[in-house]
């Protein structure tokens, strides 16, 4: 039901848009996120923005670099990434929650989503 795309090959302070395409009834029923994991890591929170657009919230590590939107039109939510750093190589997916972005503890917990789409790499070179 989650389809992202968008990761690639970047240079350090390069920018990258991923984009996750979500079936109509599963994007506008719920919140919108993104989640990372590079290896030997967890999977960590990076941004959700709620279904009416207005909830945003973003981990401490991408603030001010990363815009998360959403388009209600083309069931697709975006993660605008700039000023890409190699710390940021990670596998990146998109998630869905219901009511993951109540506030800013559930949005960062893996529980709070209950749709998961593939992953899309993304990797930054120094």
């Amino acid at each position: 039901q989650l389809q992202a795309s968008g990761g690639g090959l970047v240079q350090a302070g390069d920018s990258l848009r991923l984009s996750c395409v979500a079936s109509g009834d599963t994007f506008s029923n719920h919140d919108m996120g993104w989640f990372r994991q590079a290896p030997g890591n967890e999977r960590e929170f990076v941004a959700v923005r709620g279904r009416t657009g207005g909830a945003t919230y973003y981990a401490d590590s991408v603030n001010d670099r990363f815009i998360i939107s959403r388009d209600n039109v083309k069931n697709t939510v975006y993660l605008q990434m700039n000023s890409l750093k190699p710390d940021d190589t990670a596998v990146y997916y998109c998630a869905a929650g219901r009511h993951a972005a109540a506030n800013s503890v559930v949005a960062a917990h893996i529980l709070g989503y209950e749709y998961w789409g593939r992953g899309t790499q993304v990797t930054v070179s120094s």
